[in-house]
């Protein structure tokens, strides 16, 4: 009754177009981009063809033996991270776990973990999109989600968004730390892959801590062509 009564006074309607259809429509849908493959072995950013290490990754130590997303960050994908992250559409939550669980093979893990929130942000928005992706994921395969990473006690670094590729990198070093030992084989779940450096930062705080492999795993990632 409750969810008819809101559906009634709060219709549902697509976030990229705005026609009637729960979170996003069939046609916004479809328009959604594979992240590949063909791809890089490694990071995951799509390629013309298979390789072991492209120009996103070659050259860094990223800590993750693999990074896959489900859909490239771009158009309704975009329009759909920022109605979760800054609208609250939880919805949202649900049908980004459907689409990672329907594009990215399942890592061998014991555990799932995510990036932690950053405070005023979880503050201002109530909510962390990367732990409820996590816990969604871990629900659908069968695994345990588990807080594994903390921010490091290191002043104030800024925020990715505000900064340009190389600046990102140098920012996210050494951002995290680990809670306790992990077990051998993690999950690292986020959002948005961006550069990688995020990724890499928590995942290199996690091998630190005696992990011996990590798989990171994002709804969306930034495409460069």
């Amino acid at each position: 009754m409750r969810a008819w009564l809101t559906e009634l006074l709060f219709p549902s309607h697509c976030v990229s177009c705005g026609v009637s259809a729960p979170v996003v429509c069939d046609a916004c849908r479809g328009t959604l981009r594979s992240a590949g493959p063909p791809r890089c072995e490694l990071c995951g950013a799509p390629t013309l063809w298979p390789v072991e290490r492209c120009r996103e990754c070659v050259g860094r130590r990223m800590g993750f033996a693999s990074a896959r997303s489900a859909v490239a960050y771009t158009g309704p994908a975009k329009t759909l991270m920022a109605a979760w992250k800054e609208r609250g559409l939880r919805r949202v939550g649900e049908l980004a776990a459907e689409l990672v669980t329907a594009h990215v093979p399942q890592p061998p893990a014991d555990v799932i973990t995510y990036i932690p929130a950053d405070p005023d942000r979880l503050l201002r928005r109530g909510h962390h999109p990367a732990e409820r992706l996590a816990r969604l994921l871990a629900r659908a395969w069968n695994l345990d989600a588990v807080e594994l990473l903390q921010r490091a006690e290191r002043g104030a670094p800024r925020r990715q968004t505000e900064l340009f590729r190389d600046e990102r990198i140098r920012n996210a070093r050494g951002a995290y730390v680990a809670l306790a030992r992990p077990p051998a084989t993690v999950v690292l779940v986020d959002d948005v892959y961006t550069t990688g450096a995020t990724a890499a930062a928590g995942a290199t705080a996690l091998r630190r801590a005696g992990a011996a492999r990590v798989d990171v795993v994002t709804f969306a990632r930034t495409v460069r062509l």
